[in-house]
């Protein structure tokens, strides 16, 4: 068993039914998936640019992603209906126990100038969308080998019905989220 889900049955659910109230523990917030995505704008004109987006998210996650294609024909962008323009992975279980501990105790604390996560990317179902603006923060990714530096969006995905569960849920979890009172 992963140490982060050990952690959670262990330390976790007793300080979220102490903290939020609920004695179910059926009820309590957890983990219900990690949503990793990569879009790809310059695979617009340069098709093989979304191979290496496909193997930087296989080292990041370790599950072959889905290549994501356009739904609608845009003139401006020069993007056509079906056009390949980035990449997604959904992990479940195990792998998004070890990718969020990877997330949480790695990858966030090698962020220049990192001040904590914010508190208001949650979207009012205790959803929590976060945003990095390259992929070399990952220990996978071998910097020599990068051909361009690329974002990605993660979506940490809760079973919390409020916000506030969230957010109770992600500092109980270990997600460095900023103070209060702090601005950005």
């Amino acid at each position: 068993m992963n140490r982060l889900r050990e952690r959670y049955q262990k330390a976790v659910v007793p300080a979220l039914t102490k903290r939020l109230g609920i004695t179910n523990p059926m009820r309590l917030p957890k983990l219900r998936k990690i949503v990793v995505n990569m879009g790809v704008g310059e695979a617009v004109t340069n098709p093989k640019a979304i191979d290496g987006a496909v193997s930087d998210l296989t080292a990041i996650t370790g599950q072959k992603p889905l290549v994501t294609r356009a739904t609608k024909s845009i003139a401006v962008y020069k993007l056509r209906e079906g056009m390949q323009i980035g990449a997604k992975v959904t992990l479940r279980g195990e792998r998004m126990y070890a990718f969020f501990d990877k997330l949480v105790n790695i990858v966030l604390p090698r962020i220049r100038d990192f001040r904590g996560m914010s508190r208001s990317s949650l979207d009012g179902r205790g959803n929590y969308a976060l945003g990095l603006k390259e992929q070399l923060v990952f220990p996978e990714i071998n910097y020599d080998k990068v051909d361009a530096v690329r974002g990605m969006d993660i979506v940490i995905v809760t079973s919390a019905h409020t916000d506030e569960e969230a957010l109770a849920f992600l500092e109980e979890m270990g997600m460095p989220l900023r103070k209060e009172g702090s601005a950005a």
